[in-house]
């Protein structure tokens, strides 16, 4: 069940243990749940993280109900770098997969989303919508121009996956100014089937939510997919320009903010 509105706190972590916390949520959503492991997860704490965490700023959706001692009250986390914060690190997080170098040579103001999840007991609900909003205000804030990241499909098994990647491949693949590909010694061909094979339908059920969500307003896919065996997972690179949004996606992403 989900729950009232007023139960609801979004914020960016201000703490260590903010910061822990969404790590936590992290660990039980893409080590406990899908397999996930690396050489910084701590299994011990029940921890997935990385080197580039204290670089990032990290949005979280809070249940003021739940237990904020046992690091059990976020439910709903994105991790965000925007271009001026990655030229001081001195990379992407995403350019150990894809090379971006279409969009940092665009000129535009980027925004690199990742690390995308929600609580199993959230999901279905409302609160990858707070968490959108949270992102918007970030955006506008920022003067944000297009947003990136990758976003993954679980499993390793691209066969298995022929039809949603060839459909992403087909339909959605990003304009050239823009279109990042995957790195050329990790390239898996996304055109797995033709076209005409396609059945939209069944494509789409295959996808997941967060990539369903940028399809509907607007978004784009780079070209290839990265198969990374360390999370279990098959990636792709998910783009949106918010210069080329609809009216009616740019209203329902931006709530008539601007």
């Amino acid at each position: 069940m989900q729950p009232p509105e007023d139960f609801f706190q979004l914020r960016l972590a201000r703490t260590e243990a903010d910061l822990m916390a969404a790590q936590r949520l992290r660990y039980e959503v893409f080590v406990a749940e899908l397999g996930a492991d690396g050489p910084l997860v701590d299994h011990e704490a029940r921890l997935e993280r990385d080197d580039l965490d204290p670089h990032f700023d990290h949005l979280l959706l809070i249940d003021s109900r739940r237990d904020a001692a046992t690091l059990d009250h976020v439910v709903g986390v994105y991790r965000l770098l925007t271009s001026e914060r990655a030229a001081a690190l001195g990379k992407f997080y995403s350019e150990d997969e894809y090379d971006l170098s279409a969009l940092k040579a665009s000129g535009r103001r980027l925004l690199e989303l990742g690390r995308s999840c929600v609580h199993p007991d959230y999901r279905g609900g409302t609160a990858l919508y707070h968490l959108w909003n949270g992102l918007a205000d970030y955006v506008l804030d920022k003067e944000i121009e297009v947003l990136f990241g990758v976003a993954s499909f679980h499993g390793t098994d691209a066969e298995a996956l022929a039809e949603p990647l060839s459909y992403l491949h087909h339909r959605h693949l990003a304009p050239p100014e823009l279109r990042v590909r995957v790195l050329p010694d990790h390239v898996q061909n996304m055109d797995l089937m033709p076209e005409a094979a396609i059945d939209r339908k069944r494509a789409m059920l295959a996808m997941p939510a967060l990539i369903k969500a940028y399809l509907r307003l607007g978004g784009f896919v780079g070209e290839g997919a990265f198969i990374d065996r360390a999370f279990n997972t098959t990636d792709v690179c998910l783009l949106m320009d918010t210069a080329r949004m609809n009216a009616k996606s740019r209203s329902r992403y931006m709530r008539g903010q601007e």
